[in-house]
């Protein structure tokens, strides 16, 4: 991971442990994976018909991606397409770089030829498109806390239940992606959604932005109903804002 990457994932880490340290519940948060910077891509012919776009960061991460290609496609289209691409990628993120790419073949910069062109123009296209909750990274932190009352004792089985919600970590992501769409903090009680129905338990969770005002993530807490929610609320807001201007 990029060094800007650690940063963010530890500015998180550090939010989620220290609202579950004030609020004494778990801390969760779910934010979008950082562009990792590209070291190398390359189009490679499997079929006819069909190309393997394989990307690789410099920290390591591949990813590969299908496109079709015209039947009869000469390897030195494949070939020039991964020249250019590595020319202007490597080293940069591809968000930061697609752009920048696209208005240069739209101007017919690039002196690459109209198959080429295309062919670059649909690796682009197919890199850019996130794969299901991959994209997404969930952190959970200070679950302990979950266990910390009398009641959680009195009624392991309930805690056993909520622990197992915890683990079906996509169904958590969906939920707290719900946050983003309304300013301010949400709350999730549990008897109101399918999540923690039978563990009984609340999430209160606030959006966070980066500087350009883009909603990037979702930052909150977990735990029982009772939850004392005018002191943990302005809690949770707090730090969303806070995030956010962390990431600058």
């Amino acid at each position: 991971m990029s060094d800007s990457g650690r940063r963010l994932e530890d500015v998180l880490t550090q939010a989620t442990l220290m609202l579950s340290g004030l609020s004494n519940c778990a801390g969760l948060v779910v934010s979008s994976k950082q562009d990792s910077l590209l070291k190398h891509i390359e189009f490679t012919s499997i079929a006819p018909g069909k190309a393997l776009v394989v990307m690789v960061s410099e920290d390591g991460q591949v990813e590969n991606r299908l496109i079709d290609t015209p039947i009869g496609l000469p390897a030195s289209v494949l070939s020039e397409a991964s020249n250019y691409l590595n020319a202007r990628l490597r080293g940069r993120t591809l968000d930061t770089a697609r752009i920048e790419v696209l208005s240069e073949l739209d101007s017919e910069r690039a002196e690459l030829d109209v198959l080429t062109a295309k062919i670059v123009a649909e690796g682009l296209a197919t890199l850019s498109t996130p794969v299901g909750s991959d994209d997404k990274v969930l952190i959970v932190r200070g679950t302990s806390h979950l266990l910390d009352t009398v009641e959680a004792r009195a009624d392991i089985d309930r805690v056993r239940t909520l622990f197992e919600d915890i683990e079906r970590k996509n169904d958590l992501i969906r939920l707290l992606e719900l946050a983003k769409e309304g300013d301010g903090v949400r709350i999730f009680i549990g008897s109101e959604n399918r999540l923690f129905s039978l563990s009984g338990s609340s999430i209160i969770a606030a959006p966070y932005a980066n500087s350009q005002g883009k909603i990037v993530g979702v930052i909150g807490v977990l735990g029982p109903t009772r939850l004392n929610y005018g002191r943990i609320i302005p809690m949770v807001d707090h730090t969303a804002k806070v995030v956010g201007r962390l990431l600058g």
